[in-house]
């Protein structure tokens, strides 16, 4: 249990910490390239999309396969999931 908090904490920690190193950067930063901020924000915001996508994986392939079967729910499943990066 003490090791699950201690992980936790320190995880939560380095999270701060990297915020706050990153915005400081940005603070300081002499002028503004938005060339890096466009590629920075579209690599965020593919970063989310992926991270949805993944989450919701498991519960599709739950679903596609109770109602095709294992193999072609999957196959169904794999298709959506990489139609929907695609799009």
């Amino acid at each position: 249990m003490e090791q699950s908090v201690l992980t936790a904490f320190l995880l939560t920690l380095f999270a701060g910490l990297s915020t706050g190193i990153g915005s400081a950067i940005a603070f300081f930063a002499r002028r503004t390239n938005t060339s890096f901020l466009s590629v920075s924000l579209g690599f965020s915001a593919g970063v989310m999309a992926y991270v949805s996508f993944v989450d919701l994986l498991p519960a599709a392939v739950s679903s596609l396969t109770d109602l095709y079967g294992v193999k072609q729910g999957t196959l169904y499943a794999t298709l959506s999931f990489f139609g929907g990066i695609a799009l």
